[in-house]
């Protein structure tokens, strides 16, 4: 479908006086209420205005239209929620109907997620969609999305080894591939550590990724890991288990909110064979080749690699950008995007933490015994 002029009008004005009074709403003048106002009610008329001249056209649209537009109404009830002008029978509510059919026709939440600013933002004249304009938001959004991508690489790579096996010499190049993926991912994490201004992200842009109501339903926030690469790399390099009860809640959590065509990429990712248990059998029943012990410790080390990202990422990034100021609080309030209180988000990361680095964990899935049992098989 070709965009209307409706839909132009809305996303012109989500890239200019949306981002304005955004902006100026952070910096808190004396006219914060009427600034907020503006933004409801504006918001709202452009959003009717899709609704009734275009909304069959909008709904008979292809995928990643319908997609868009769910990004850009979500967008803007996000902004609604972080200023607080969402009451039930708010002006901004004309939005909920067509954020609810357009999240129906696709399979998703009907509300913003990361994937909106990660891999469904145009840019325009170099810019690409935000809430605010401070360089920090822009920060955070490209080295995640980056990040995202790089997952992608190593999951895409990881994805073509099972049908060469074990001790291909493809197999060696496409662990190699994914190995880099990982590497991509750590150096723009750290690169997001280095650069993104505490401060700025605690009190400035974490509040547009809460929680928001969408008609009589509220649905949790962005959270900048709703993509399937993460989770097919746990799968497919075999740290973590589709059968382990508690991943099997991280993965029925995060569906929803996960961009249509990463839900099939997961589905082919919980069916697969880890490559850890592949590469055990034939190394524990087969003679060891050159090649076997080859991609066995390029394996070993992607595991290895994998966990680091994922403790750096909780240790570098969600404990001094998140825990850490949420505690200087005199109360927690409503602090995460991601539904539960902020103790039991950190506690569920810290978890998936342990899989991902195969620590030993009482009661639980885990993937040492296995990593043991291969290096011990192939020599290494």
């Amino acid at each position: 479908m070709h965009s209307t002029a409706a839909v132009d009008a809305f996303d012109h004005w989500l890239r200019t006086d949306f981002v304005a009074l955004n902006t100026r709403l952070e910096e808190a003048g004396a006219a914060a209420d009427r600034l907020e106002q503006r933004l409801a009610q504006e918001g709202a008329a452009l959003v009717r205005r899709i609704a009734e001249d275009d909304g069959r056209a909008v709904l008979a649209a292809d995928r990643d239209t319908r997609y868009e537009l769910l990004g850009s109404v979500g967008m803007y009830l996000a902004a609604c929620r972080r200023h607080e002008v969402d009451a039930p029978h708010g002006p901004q509510s004309s939005a909920w109907p067509l954020a609810t059919a357009l999240g129906a026709s696709l399979g998703v939440a009907p509300r913003f997620v990361f994937a909106h600013q990660a891999f469904c933002n145009r840019a325009v004249g170099d810019r690409i969609r935000t809430f605010t304009s401070f360089d920090d938001e822009r920060t955070f959004i490209v080295h995640n999305a980056l990040s995202g991508l790089a997952y992608r690489r190593a999951a895409t790579a990881l994805g073509g080894v099972g049908p060469l096996g074990a001790s291909s010499p493809m197999t060696e190049y496409l662990l190699r591939e994914a190995l880099a993926g990982l590497d991509d991912a750590m150096d723009f994490g750290t690169t997001l550590s280095k650069n993104l201004d505490v401060n700025r992200f605690f009190h400035n842009i974490r509040p547009y990724f809460k929680s928001h109501r969408v008609g009589a339903a509220e649905y949790r926030g962005a959270n900048a890991g709703d993509f399937a690469a993460v989770n097919a790399v746990d799968l497919l390099l075999g740290l973590c288990s589709p059968h382990d009860p508690f991943y099997q809640a991280v993965l029925t959590e995060k569906q929803p909110y996960l961009p249509p065509e990463d839900q099939p990429a997961l589905r082919d990712a919980v069916r697969a064979e880890p490559l850890l248990d592949d590469f055990l059998r034939e190394a524990e029943q087969r003679p060891v080749t050159p090649q076997l012990r080859e991609n066995a410790r390029l394996l070993l080390t992607l595991c290895t690699r994998h966990g680091a990202v994922s403790s750096f990422h909780h240790h570098r990034l969600v404990v001094p950008f998140l825990q850490k100021p949420a505690s200087l609080l005199p109360e927690a309030g409503d602090l995460t995007s991601s539904g539960p209180p902020l103790d039991v988000v950190v506690a569920q990361l810290a978890r998936l933490v342990d899989l991902r680095t195969a620590r030993p964990r009482a009661g639980g899935f885990g993937a040492r015994d296995r990593l043991d049992r291969l290096r011990a098989a192939a020599g290494l």
